[in-house]
């Protein structure tokens, strides 16, 4: 008999979460059935959307988020043991998958990690994996880049950010990417080919901005949201997009506190700017494209990533709470 160990949500999160709000439990599970697969998780992703979403689900749900996991038993010819499977199965150590599991959370079921070679298979939690996904069509679809234009990343040194500045680089784009460090500003530029970094902790936004984006910005790719989102908007040229990711900045607020408007309508009036937020399991359906896309990147040598690695399945909570700090850099990872 298999024992599983889970995280369980047992208070909702008020401004930043606290270890009390989740319970490490254990579960007994049953013998498997037909056409049912037993997996044990060999990394956790954590992602900022956590934060938000796991308020919409009852107290004693297991806390939700992505792993990647090892078949270690299988009654489903279509998943053999010894195969790995990328899959929103939360965080919990073991798990019985159905092929019939709901999993109306991620609209997406557990499916076999595909072939990436030598590549290690936590990327399917990051560049070849949701994040991967949400950058290039959030940048594909959303902002419609054009060569010699623009673009501007918030949040540029997470999982996404840092990936939406590559692949614009790849389309010939001028990319000036928003983060909290020296460090981070140095890796963007020096090793991820962003033309300048914007380190908001100490320099003056809107000041530096207007010195390296002097022909303003067409593209914004937003991830934090605000004071940092609207003084970019206000440097915006006409006819400019404004792919709206996330507002980690929001997060852990009191929402009865925050402003309830940014006053955003001239920007958005004058330069007739364009501003849509968007969710990647929009394009489900295109999903391998983007996967095949990015590993192809990776393969010709144009597309580099990094993950911060958290060991040790007890530590899933410090490396949440780091993440929304903004203590990685590229992609935070748990590895069980």
């Amino acid at each position: 008999m298999v024992k599983a160990k889970k995280y369980v949500l047992i208070n909702y999160f008020v401004n930043q979460p606290k270890p009390t709000d989740l319970k490490l439990v254990e579960e007994e599970l049953p013998p498997l059935q037909d056409e049912e697969y037993l997996v044990e998780a060999e990394y956790f992703s954590v992602d900022p959307y956590m934060r938000l979403y796991v308020l919409n689900f009852p107290l004693g749900t297991t806390m939700i988020g992505g792993q990647v996991a090892k078949i270690i038993e299988s009654k489903n010819p279509t998943f053999p043991v010894g195969k790995r499977i990328v899959g929103y199965l939360g965080w919990r150590t073991h798990t019985i998958i159905s092929p019939n599991i709901d999993n109306s959370f991620a609209q997406q079921k557990p499916y076999l990690l595909p072939d990436i070679g030598d590549l290690p298979s936590s990327l399917s939690l990051g560049v070849l994996g949701m994040p991967g996904n949400t950058a290039y069509f959030g940048l594909l679809e959303i902002c419609k880049p054009k060569s010699g234009e623009t673009i501007v990343i918030s949040g540029a040194a997470g999982a996404v950010g840092s990936h939406v500045g590559q692949i614009a680089k790849i389309l010939g784009l001028n990319v000036i990417g928003i983060c909290g460090s020296d460090e981070k500003c140095k890796w963007l530029v020096e090793e991820m080919g962003f033309d300048f970094a914007i380190n908001y902790k100490t320099m003056p936004v809107a000041a530096r901005l207007r010195e390296v984006a002097p022909q303003g910005v067409d593209c914004y790719f937003d991830n934090v949201g605000g004071d940092i989102s609207g003084i970019v908007m206000y440097q915006m040229n006409l006819f400019g997009r404004v792919a709206v990711c996330g507002s980690i900045s929001s997060y852990d607020a009191d929402t009865s506190s925050l402003p309830k408007c940014a006053i955003l309508q001239p920007a958005l009036v004058t330069n007739q700017l364009k501003m849509e937020g968007f969710i990647v399991r929009r394009w489900l359906d295109r999903w391998n494209e983007g996967v095949i896309q990015n590993l192809q990147w990776i393969r010709e040598g144009k597309l580099r990533y990094r993950e911060t690695v958290t060991k040790g399945f007890e530590n899933m909570f410090d490396a949440f709470i780091g993440m929304l700090h903004g203590d990685n850099t590229g992609k935070a990872i748990v590895q069980a």
